[in-house]
């Protein structure tokens, strides 16, 4: 829809509804110039307030009232959280021919490789007969050679090598991949609730979920799905679903950036060492990621959250005083705190299966395997993904993928690296995909087709 074509009234409505899909943000703007201009009346639209269904205080007690929510789109697949593991599953669900809503709660999307600014690609190495073998293919391979090709996208790309991305340029790519599959887009939109069916499902007796509620500017808004892919991390529709999940508590850091070091000049003297917490490279000359692993917390808990937020702020601001402490390193600046905390694991799901550090380290074999997962530094084999530990055990039509799919404490550094959360993205999308065109539930989607679409979307299933 053109400028031209769009009213004032037309454009409030489309925001209201979150209408800024993928499909519609170039094609959407406002000429705002007259408004201030004198003597123009206002188009705006007058609430009186009747319609307002506020949480009331009883008896010291805080409820909601029951309301009917509005349904804003009704979809195959739906996605909710735009990470690494949601953009491919998206990507996937989407080539495969099923109508696909994203929804994510950030305007942007690449979860903590770009939010969390931790940039860096380890988790794709297994250990090979001659030297580090890379298991990680599909569409997180296809994400990096795009990168490649792109200025300032990717370095130290090489056999054996942990890459650095741009968290700028990745999130253009992820805006270029997802719009070039024609998925509907929903940003600004916060995971609230799961929907479930009155009715459960007549073969198994579980409780089948029908997409999402969402809180927006406007209110909450409802997706309805065939089937949804939780990946927002968190487990913030899984757990509102009624499935089964462990809550983890684990280190949670603040990534930053420094620039200037491309001006340091080290004092030669014998014996002088650099400044701490230089961090590492990145794409752009003299840019630095500075990593931090931060105490144990709950990665859900709002009060952790806040307060840690606060205290690494101050850290961070007490060190980059310190660089600029060094002779030599006068010019080195703060360049960015990340956006988003560095959140690592928190609800993990409990799936049919639970994979297990002892499992992936013998290379235990599973019928429906879904994908391969790496080694953060090549010092182990392959390990494979099943369709058994991203669906949940006790409600149907619910998928996961990434940090929160179905494994124990030992995994817990393995399944949430990037390229593993690329790798369990596109098996979750891949068999949402499958069982919504189909008609089936998740857990019971055909495992021989979802491996055909997999192999066709170039993803790697192990040595056949």
């Amino acid at each position: 829809m053109k400028k031209s074509m769009l009213s004032r009234r037309d454009w409030m409505k489309w925001t209201a509804l979150g209408a800024f899909s993928a499909a519609n943000t170039g094609a959407l703007r406002a000429d705002f110039r007259h408004h201030n201009k004198p003597g123009l009346e206002s188009n705006g639209t007058a609430y009186d307030g009747a319609a307002a269904a506020p949480a009331r205080l009883t008896g010291g007690k805080v409820t909601r009232p029951a309301m009917e929510i509005s349904q804003i789109s009704e979809c195959d697949v739906l996605v909710v959280g735009g990470g690494p593991a949601g953009c491919c599953a998206a990507i996937s669900a989407a080539r495969a021919g099923a109508k696909v809503t994203l929804v994510e709660r950030y305007g942007h999307f690449g979860g903590l490789a770009t939010g969390g600014l931790v940039l860096i690609i380890l988790g794709h190495w297994v250990a090979g007969t001659d030297g580090p073998k890379q298991v990680l293919a599909g569409i997180g391979e296809e994400m990096m050679r795009r990168l490649e090709a792109m200025p300032d996208g990717i370095v130290n790309r090489k056999k054996g090598a942990n890459p650095t991305i741009d968290a700028e340029v990745y999130k253009y790519l992820l805006v270029e991949m997802l719009t070039e599959e024609n998925i509907e887009i929903f940003l600004h939109s916060w995971a609230l609730d799961a929907i479930v069916d009155d009715e459960p499902d007549p073969h198994s007796g579980l409780p089948v979920v029908r997409g999402a509620l969402f809180q927006t500017k406007t209110g909450p808004v409802a997706v309805l799905a065939k089937q949804t892919i939780d990946t927002t991390g968190d487990g913030d529709v899984f757990s509102t679903a009624g499935c089964a999940y462990d809550r983890r508590l684990y280190d949670i850091g603040l990534v930053h950036r420094l620039g200037n070091l491309d001006r340091a000049e080290p004092s030669k003297d014998q014996g002088a060492k650099p400044p701490r917490h230089l961090g590492d490279v990145t794409p752009i000359p003299g840019v630095r990621w500075v990593n931090m692993g931060g105490p144990v917390g709950d990665g859900v808990d709002v009060k952790t959250l806040s307060r840690l937020e606060l205290e690494h702020r101050k850290q961070i601001w007490k060190q980059v005083q310190e660089i600029k402490k060094t002779p030599g390193y006068e010019k080195t600046y703060l360049m960015e705190t990340a956006p988003q905390i560095g959140v690592r694991i928190t609800r993990v799901l409990q799936g049919p299966q639970t994979l297990t550090i002892d499992q992936a380290r013998a290379g235990k074999h599973f019928d429906d395997c879904l994908g391969v997962g790496g080694a953060w530094n090549a010092e182990h084999g392959p390990w494979e993904i099943p369709l058994s530990v991203l669906v949940s055990a006790n409600v149907e039509n619910i998928l996961t993928a990434g940090r929160s799919l179905s494994a124990d404490w030992g995994m817990s550094d393995v399944v949430r690296v990037i390229p593993n959360c690329w790798v369990s993205g596109h098996a979750a999308g891949a068999a949402a995909a499958v069982a919504a065109m189909e008609g089936t539930t998740a857990r019971g989607a055909n495992v021989a087709a979802v491996r055909d679409l997999l192999k066709k979307q170039g993803a790697y299933l192990g040595e056949e």
